[in-house]
């Protein structure tokens, strides 16, 4: 009964979000009444603790807006300054193919990205890029929210695994069973448990992932071409699988020899170089050049407000010049979570004062809810940064940049209501084990109805749970926080090796990406695509069913193998 009531407030967001397609700041309002009610009335959540946790989603939320802010604000001074005109070029030079186009910088440059920043910052930057060498926005929304599944467990060096999986799995129970078995309780390569949860989990990535550029070809040629053709979107497969093979085979590669801290960083990074030569010399690219319709012919859905209008290329704004911020972005990115001291100037927390880049609020409303906001470490700090750099190199002027801070604060404003409804929900959900009842959380009481019906089965729903706690809490390494302890435990009672089971949940967290509200809602609010959240998620569910099943094939392909560690 408790399983089902907690499945409630899920039931409450597709209903009104993707199934009666309402906006989603009124779907997620009336998630987040449901889901405080039954926290208050079922689970006996203190009144204190729903405000707390509230106000918690509220700054988090926050959190994510400076983010979007920062991506918009870097777009709005591109195009201000001519240097979208020039990058559109560009990618017109290497390949007027729209399904090309679409792989090299969603799932190649989006899986560098995720690599070094995560937290839906590949959306952030790949949706509005697309759109201004002209994608409708929808099309850019859809395409950038796919990439995010097979990079996203190595997303942010490696976070998912390694503070997601790592504060789940470490317990004693966990960390004495490990070393027992000769295993130390880290990411240390070869030896370490956490790199083969790491290892086993991009196995896993590294095959489902191959097609996810072949899906982004068909996705786009089947729902925004003049054609609505599946067949157009199959014409492109040996170039799409080639850049799959592109990004999946470095990809795990490095995930074998170092951890999990680089796989989709230097794999995408090493990809993209491999697949823009290809392009560039009609390596398996088709024969016929593939276009969406002509604007006139847009259905007006598939439109926000940013139009994606750049005008002419202005004189002396080289390509190299032009790329320059974007290249910053990941240089800023890399260094500031590899560089120890700077992380640490980035990241320090009061009460030393002589630093207030982490402002912490604890203990809200007296209870034990708290969080913290670190502006500095963000990404969207560092696209605030570049955007200053940009300035200088690109000899804007100040009207210029004026004009792009005001047309992103407007294009953030937008943007508020939906996050500042849907993290709140997010925070009530998870933190409903605080209560009277001696019950467990909300997901956790789903996951074990869930694993009660399952039985042995067990590992065709372990990817689920970890994508259904993405879709709630908005991350990866959220849902592997919430569910990798479970996981073991479930893997435990059916005798299956932990390793893959954990690592499922890892692939299934991962895959969640594509359809959670607040990514959909951060990626749409930089191209100005306001209240077509539902009509988002109805498409990227396909793809996000195909990595969940062919995910599961694969799980109980290993298990049999009697691949992994069982302890």
């Amino acid at each position: 009964m408790y399983s089902l009531l907690a499945l409630a407030p899920i039931i409450t967001v597709f209903l009104f979000l993707v199934i009666l397609r309402w906006p989603a700041k009124r779907a997620m309002f009336i998630a987040l009444v449901v889901t405080s009610v039954l926290a208050i009335t079922v689970w006996g959540v203190a009144g204190t603790v729903v405000a707390a946790s509230i106000i918690q989603g509220a700054i988090i939320a926050l959190t994510l807006l400076w983010i979007i802010f920062g991506a918009i604000l870097l777009l709005n001074t591109l195009t201000n300054s001519g240097a979208v005109s020039t990058i559109r070029r560009g990618f017109i030079d290497i390949s007027p193919d729209r399904r090309i186009q679409a792989i090299i910088i969603a799932w190649m440059f989006g899986a560098f990205i995720e690599g070094a920043a995560g937290f839906g910052t590949p959306a952030a930057v790949a949706a509005p890029l697309l759109v201004a060498v002209g994608f409708p926005a929808m099309a850019a929304v859809m395409v950038a929210l796919i990439i995010q599944s097979t990079p996203v467990t190595f997303g942010a060096v490696g976070t998912p695994v390694l503070v997601g999986v790592n504060t789940g799995l470490n317990t004693p129970l966990v960390v004495d069973a490990a070393q027992a078995a000769g295993y130390q309780y880290n990411a240390a390569v070869g030896s370490g448990y956490l790199y083969h949860i790491g290892f086993t989990a991009a196995l896993i990535h590294a095959t489902v992932g191959v097609l996810i550029p072949l899906f982004l070809a068909v996705m786009l040629t089947r729902f925004f071409g003049k054609n609505k053709s599946i067949k157009e979107g199959l014409e492109v497969a040996p170039f799409a699988i080639f850049a799959g093979l592109a990004f999946v085979v470095p990809y795990l590669a490095i995930a074998y020899l170092l951890g999990p801290e680089f796989p989709s960083m230097l794999g995408g990074l090493i990809g993209l170089a491999i697949v823009v030569f290809a392009a560039k010399n009609n390596f398996l690219t088709p024969k016929t050049t593939w276009d969406f319709p002509p604007k006139k012919d847009w259905v007006q859905d598939w439109m926000g407000t940013y139009t994606g209008e750049v005008g002419e290329e202005r004189p002396g704004m080289t390509l190299f010049k032009a790329w320059v911020p974007y290249v910053l972005v990941g240089i800023f990115l890399v260094a500031s979570r590899m560089i120890a001291p700077l992380k640490a100037a980035l990241t320090k927390a009061l009460p030393d004062v002589s630093t207030l880049t982490t402002i912490r609020f604890d203990n809200i409303l007296g209870t034990s809810v708290s969080t913290n906001a670190q502006l500095f470490y963000s990404p969207g700090f560092i696209f605030l940064v570049v955007v200053l750099c940009t300035y200088f190199i690109q000899g804007m002027k100040k009207e210029e940049l004026s004009a792009s801070f005001s047309q992103s604060f407007k294009t953030m404003i937008i943007a508020a209501p939906a996050l500042l409804m849907a993290v709140p929900m997010v925070r009530v959900f998870i933190n409903s084990g605080m209560n009277g009842s001696g019950l467990q959380s909300m997901p956790l009481e789903l996951a074990a109805g869930v694993a009660a019906f399952a039985g042995g089965t067990w590992p065709a729903f372990a990817g689920v749970i970890g994508a259904l706690g993405a879709f709630i809490a908005g991350s990866n390494t959220v849902s592997n926080m919430m569910f990798s302890l479970f996981q073991y435990g479930v893997a435990t009672e059916i005798g299956a090796a932990q390793t893959v089971v954990v690592a499922l949940q890892a692939v299934g967290g991962a895959a969640g990406n594509m359809i959670t509200v607040h990514n959909v809602v951060a990626a749409s609010a930089t191209v100005g695509l306001v209240d077509r959240e539902g009509d988002i998620i109805r498409k990227t569910l396909i793809p996000m069913t195909y990595y969940l099943v062919f995910a599961a094939i694969l799980g109980f392909i290993l298990l049999s193998m009697g691949f992994g560690i069982r302890l």
